[in-house]
């Protein structure tokens, strides 16, 4: 499925009925991060799965498309209202998970609940691990040297690539819809390198100032063995919310989805079902 907004075509899966789940991936990630979450969750709920321009994504958007971290939350709330989705549970993870909290300060109208799962918090946005791609983008023609380096199966395990970012092994299929459509598409790297400009703290530091009164339910389901996105930075930023809570997913690191899914749907289903307060509404 495809909708048009003022920013190009973003396409989109979804399965289930009943209250609306929308996916929010992060940089160089596409829905595949969420397939198995949504199996698990789709018999009790609509799964929305988009596929956001962060690198991976299937076509590139309209070459004057903002791309910074602000402009791809708008678009998250123009996806939302040009597919009709009123009480949305916003799920994030990684860099998406910045994009959501954006979007729950910015552009909560259309939220219900908010879930982040290991993602950008405070002024480590990006994670250290993986600053160096900030300077790289600024040098003309990186993306697309980096990118070539992926041709190389063994480079996507490494701990500079996807190797640190699941603790169980992810699929050889998965890597590849990640990789491929930047290694074929210069615009595809052309919208890589705007959002990876655009990405500064600035904006997860305002985020959670902001998010301090944001009083809809959110839930942190975290993996407390990820060492880049940091379970304490998740329990402090919960507690300086009204309605929050931290739940712990063992066995896991950043793509809990991909690591833990079973385990993740019923976090969420749990959090979902809960009755909310009329506030958040």
């Amino acid at each position: 499925m495809e909708v048009q907004l003022s920013h190009g075509t973003i396409h989109y899966r979804e399965s289930g009925t009943g209250e609306p789940l929308v996916f929010v991936h992060g940089l160089l990630a596409n829905g595949r991060l969420w397939d198995r979450l949504a199996e698990q969750l789709s018999p009790d709920f609509r799964c929305i799965v988009p596929e956001w321009p962060m690198g991976s994504h299937p076509v590139p958007m309209n070459a004057d498309a903002d791309l910074t971290p602000p402009g791809v939350a708008r678009l998250v709330d123009d996806f939302m209202a040009a597919v009709d989705l009123e009480g949305v549970t916003l799920v994030g993870n990684d860099s998406g998970g910045a994009i959501s909290q954006i979007v729950a300060t910015r552009h909560p109208e259309r939220l219900k609940r908010l879930v982040l799962t290991n993602c950008d918090l405070y002024e480590d946005f990006p994670p250290k691990l993986f600053a160096y791609l900030k300077p790289t983008a600024r040098i003309p023609g990186a993306i697309a040297l980096v990118g070539q380096t992926m041709r190389i199966k063994p480079l996507r395990r490494s701990p500079l690539a996807y190797g640190v970012l699941a603790k169980h092994r992810i699929d050889d299929d998965v890597l590849e819809s990640w990789i491929r459509p930047g290694l074929e598409n210069s615009d595809i790297r052309r919208d890589t390198r705007k959002f990876i400009l655009g990405i500064d703290p600035k904006y997860t530091l305002e985020a959670a100032r902001e998010l301090e009164n944001f009083d809809k339910p959110t839930l942190f389901a975290w993996a407390p063995e990820d060492r880049w996105f940091k379970v304490d930075y998740a329990e402090r930023l919960a507690a300086s919310m009204p309605d929050a809570r931290v739940e712990r997913i063992a066995d896991s690191k950043t793509f809990i989805s991909l690591d833990q899914p079973k385990r993740l749907a019923e976090v969420i289903r749990s959090f979902v079902r809960e009755p909310a307060p009329a506030s958040a509404g």
